[in-house]
């Protein structure tokens, strides 16, 4: 293909707009175009709970992820700190004791992949907090064995805890400014902008992107980085892709009584739960067909703080439905969630349960997860010469768009690619060994 491609970035969500930066700034292709109806970073991306976490059960995931913190990092310095990246960390708790000894064997397996040194608590190496901001915190994790030790250094955890795992190279950003700089860095670069849509992409071997306005861009090479609309965008090129989307929520709500440390990591309760509902409750709830929200609910509520110390936003999630579904917008959101959120997250926080008697008023918002079978992205060529993929970052696009940019402008200009690229190419889902092998994996997903 060349040097310089003429290339058409379908999407200006955050992979799309990475790999523009990449192209365009790293990479120095002069003629990059970015298309999209929407204005940038408004589908999907705007939605996220801004998070990243190296701490992932494959190989190719950590390595990935490892990559793009690298980036991230670099970006930091590089833009000064505009998007306020902190090294929190994300906490798993749990109240079951079986579940410690569940979570040491997979730290044991996340550190020999490359996350970082596994860290035993109460042991000889003393636990050391993160800061409230910057990135002075150490890599690795920090295994809990018991309650106790939990919480000494996390009080507002409930009594119930068994364990838990600290996992520091991880923490937040705030997305908006992430990707606003990669933007206006491409756009320096001599990348441009298009508010319009694609409706067809010509011809076996790419040579136009056809437009709703009626205009056509020529090019090279096409990257498709739509975000929930990714299955879409692979059939204008005849091409099946292996993904879904599922809607995912996400609460936010002002914390007036000071539950939650502003210090605090982002906090995930692992174990499934179900909600005590009165009688009466459970009466209404099945009387207006809710019965999923009856029975066991999954693990996985979870939040962290928002804004600065003067800030008392809490974001709050919990996925307790998520099913398959086609796209559509805006996002329909369950009346429910904000309340459903508030006594899950009251199990891991008793003192949050204060709020259910007079729910704080909620702002709730939500996308889509796009995934693949694997829960891994893809990030490749597929279909005719020139086609490229990068997406179904199902729920962790901000965390891996550094990387999967870099990849993704690797696939366009050729040349070498890092160990890991043949782990997301789009073709491994042709290996039937490989899909029968997806049975029983854990996928890291939260």
């Amino acid at each position: 293909m060349g040097t310089s491609p003429r290339v058409v970035v379908v999407g200006a969500g955050i992979c799309g707009v990475a790999t523009a930066y990449h192209l365009a700034v790293r990479r120095g292709v002069p003629d990059v175009t970015i298309v999209d109806p929407r204005p940038p970073l408004t589908l999907t991306s705007d939605k996220s709970t801004e998070c990243y976490r190296n701490w992932w059960p494959t190989a190719p995931m950590v390595a990935l992820m490892n990559r793009s913190i690298d980036l991230l990092e670099e970006m930091t310095v590089a833009s000064r700190d505009a998007f306020h990246m902190t090294r929190r960390g994300y906490l798993y708790v749990t109240a079951e004791p079986r579940r410690v000894d569940e979570m040491r064997t997979a730290a044991e397996r996340s550190s020999r992949l490359g996350a970082g040194e596994l860290r035993v608590h109460p042991g000889l190496v003393p636990y050391r907090p993160s800061p409230e901001a910057g990135l002075d915190a150490p890599a690795g994790a920090d295994l809990f064995v018991d309650g106790d030790a939990l919480r000494e250094v996390f009080g507002f955890l409930s009594p119930k805890v068994a364990g838990g795992i600290h996992v520091r190279r991880a923490g937040w950003l705030a997305a908006q400014q992430y990707g606003t700089w990669m933007l206006e860095r491409a756009l320096e670069a001599g990348a441009r902008l298009v508010r319009d849509e694609v409706v067809a992409i010509d011809g076996d071997r790419l040579r136009s992107v056809d437009l709703a306005g009626g205009d056509a861009v020529a090019c090279d090479a096409v990257v498709a980085a739509p975000g929930p609309l990714l299955g879409q965008v692979g059939r204008f090129v005849g091409v099946d892709l292996p993904v879904h989307t599922e809607t995912h929520l996400k609460l936010a709500f002002r914390d007036h009584l000071g539950v939650i440390p502003r210090d605090a990591p982002m906090c995930i309760w692992v174990d499934p739960q179900r909600i005590a509902w009165s009688d009466v409750e459970r009466a209404g709830l099945a009387e207006m067909g809710r019965d999923d929200l009856l029975g066991e609910l999954p693990g996985g509520c979870h939040f962290r703080p928002e804004g600065g110390r003067g800030s008392t936003w809490v974001l709050g999630l919990w996925e307790y439905g998520a099913q398959p579904v086609e796209p559509t917008f805006p996002v329909t959101v369950d009346p429910l969630y904000p309340e459903a959120v508030l006594r899950g997250l009251s199990t891991m926080v008793p003192d949050l349960g204060a709020y259910l008697d007079h729910l704080p008023e909620p702002f709730v918002d939500g996308g889509y997860y796009t995934a693949t079978p694997d829960n891994m992205p893809l990030v490749g060529p597929t279909g005719p010469d020139g086609f490229v993929v990068a997406g179904a970052v199902s729920g962790y696009g901000i965390m891996a768009s550094a990387a999967v940019g870099e990849l993704a402008a690797g696939h366009v200009v050729g040349g070498s690619l890092p160990p890991y690229a043949e782990a997301f190419v789009p073709g491994r889902f042709d290996d039937e060994a490989y899909v029968a092998s997806l049975a029983d994996i854990d996928t890291g997903q939260i």
